[in-house]
C-alpha cells in the first residue's frame, strides 16, 4: 500500500510537470505576433488598429472556441491528451502561416484560429491537472497558469535574444515549440484516477450561475482581474518602448528582454498564489494580489520618466502580483458551484472574461492617443482590480466563503 501511495504521488507530479512544459510550448504561439508588432507593422503597412488585433484576434478566437469546446463536449468526446495533441498542432500551423505573408485580413484571421486552437489547450490541462489533484489544487492549477504566463513571455525572449535578426525566427520558433508540445501532450500525459464528471455549457443554466451571489462576486473579481491582465501584457512592450525613448536609450532589444522578463515573473506569482490560497484563503490571496496589482498600475505612470531602477522595480512587481491570482477564481468556482451547472459556470466565466480582455485590448491605443501618450495609459487599468477586489472582499464575509479551500477563506 505504502509503494503504491509513493508511485501515485511521484506519477502525479511528473504529469503535472510535463503537462505543465507542453502548455509552456504551445502557448509561445499567443504572443509570437504581438512580440513582433513593430515589425510586422513595418513589413506589411498595418495601422496601429490591425496591429492591435494580432493580439486581439488570438482573444476573440480563444472566447470562440472556448465555448464550442464546451457547447460539444470535446473534452469527454476526445481524450484530454488527444485534444491537447491535436490543439497544439493547429496552433503550431496557424502561427506558421504568418510566414506565407498573408496581408493583414489573413493574418487577423490566422491569429484567430490560433486563438481556437490554444482553447482546446487551456481548459482541457486545468481539468486533466485537477484529475491528478484532490489536495494541493489551487498550487497545481496556479503551476498550469504559470506555465501559460511562461509560454506567453517567450516570443519576447526569443525577440530579445535576436533583435538584430529577421522576425520570421519569432514565428519558426514558436511554431516548432507547439508542435513539441503536441507530441509531449500525446505521448506523455494521461488522465488521473479522480476524474471530474462531464462539465457541459448549457445555455438554459445561464439565469441559474448569474443569480447565485456567491459565483457572482467570484466572477466579478476575476473580471476584474482579466481587465488588467491581458491589456498590461499585450501592450507593455509598446509602453517600455515609449519609457526607453523618454530614457533616450536603445530601444528593442531593451524592451523586449524587459517585457519577457515582467511577463515571466508571473510564473513566480503563480505560485506564491497557489501557496497563499491553499494555505491561507482564496479570497485574501485574490483580493491582496489585485491591490498590489492595481497599486502598480497607478505608480507605474510616476516612473514613466524615470529613474529608470524605479520603472523596472514597478514593472517586476506588477508582473508577480498581475497574474498570481489567476487560478484562484476557477478553483473558487468548482468550489461554490453546485456540480449540476458548474461547467457552464466555468464557461461562462472564462468567455465573458476574455471577451472583456478584447474591449479593454482595443481600447489601450485609443487612450493613448487621448491622453498623448503612453506615460499615464496603464492607470485606467487600475479599475479593473478595484471592483475585484471589493468583490473577493465581500465574498470573504458571506458564510459560503467557509467552502473556499477547504475552509480556508
Amino acid at each position: 500500500m505504502a509503494s503504491q501511495t509513493a508511485h501515485r504521488q511521484t506519477t502525479r507530479w511528473t504529469m503535472l510537470a510535463t503537462i505543465s512544459l507542453a502548455v509552456v510550448l504551445s502557448f509561445s504561439t499567443w504572443f509570437s505576433a504581438t512580440a513582433i508588432a513593430p515589425e510586422l507593422k513595418s513589413a506589411w503597412a498595418l495601422s496601429d488598429a490591425e496591429a492591435g488585433w494580432l493580439t486581439n484576434g488570438v482573444q476573440l478566437g480563444f472566447v470562440i472556441g472556448a465555448l464550442a469546446a464546451s457547447l460539444f463536449n470535446l473534452p469527454d468526446l476526445i481524450r484530454m491528451n488527444r485534444l491537447m495533441a491535436a490543439s497544439a498542432t493547429l496552433a503550431a500551423a496557424a502561427n506558421a502561416a504568418l510566414l506565407l505573408d498573408p496581408g493583414p485580413l489573413g493574418a487577423i484571421l490566422l491569429r484567430m484560429v490560433t486563438g481556437m486552437a490554444l482553447a482546446g489547450v487551456y481548459p482541457p490541462a486545468l481539468k486533466l491537472v485537477a484529475t491528478w489533484f484532490v489536495r494541493g489544487r489551487g498550487m497545481a492549477l496556479a503551476a498550469v497558469i504559470g506555465a501559460i504566463t511562461a509560454g506567453s513571455s517567450l516570443p519576447h525572449l526569443v525577440r530579445g535574444l535576436t533583435s538584430g535578426v529577421d522576425w520570421h525566427v519569432v514565428i519558426i520558433a514558436s511554431s516548432a515549440a507547439s508542435l513539441v508540445a503536441a507530441i509531449l501532450f500525446l505521448a506523455g500525459t494521461r488522465e488521473g484516477p479522480d476524474a471530474f464528471g462531464k462539465a457541459v455549457f448549457d445555455p438554459r443554466q445561464i439565469p441559474t450561475v448569474l443569480a447565485d451571489r456567491n459565483l457572482l462576486l467570484v466572477n466579478f473579481g476575476y473580471f476584474g482581474h482579466m481587465w488588467e491582465l491581458y491589456a498590461m501584457w499585450a501592450w507593455l512592450l509598446a509602453y517600455l518602448t515609449a519609457a526607453y525613448q523618454a530614457h533616450d536609450l536603445a530601444l528593442s532589444a531593451s524592451a523586449s528582454l524587459l517585457t519577457f522578463v515582467a511577463v515571466a515573473s508571473g510564473v513566480l506569482g503563480c505560485f506564491i498564489g497557489g501557496f497563499c490560497s491553499d494555505r491561507y484563503g482564496r479570497t485574501a490571496t485574490t483580493a491582496g494580489m489585485m491591490i498590489v496589482s492595481g497599486i502598480c498600475a497607478l505608480l507605474i505612470g510616476f516612473a514613466f520618466d524615470g529613474p529608470l531602477w524605479l520603472l523596472v522595480a514597478i514593472v517586476i512587481l506588477w508582473g508577480i502580483s498581475i497574474i498570481g491570482d489567476s487560478a484562484q477564481f476557477s478553483a473558487a468556482v468548482t468550489e461554490l458551484a453546485d456540480r449540476r451547472y458548474v461547467g457552464t459556470a466555468l464557461s461562462l466565466q472564462m468567455g465573458i472574461g476574455f471577451a472583456l480582455t478584447i474591449l479593454i485590448i482595443w481600447l489601450m491605443p485609443k487612450l493613448a492617443l487621448l491622453f498623448g501618450g503612453w506615460q499615464w495609459t496603464f492607470s485606467v487599468l487600475a479599475i479593473g482590480p478595484a471592483i475585484g477586489a471589493a468583490s473577493m472582499l465581500i465574498l470573504r464575509g458571506r458564510p459560503e466563503a467557509l467552502r473556499l479551500a477547504n475552509g480556508r477563506r
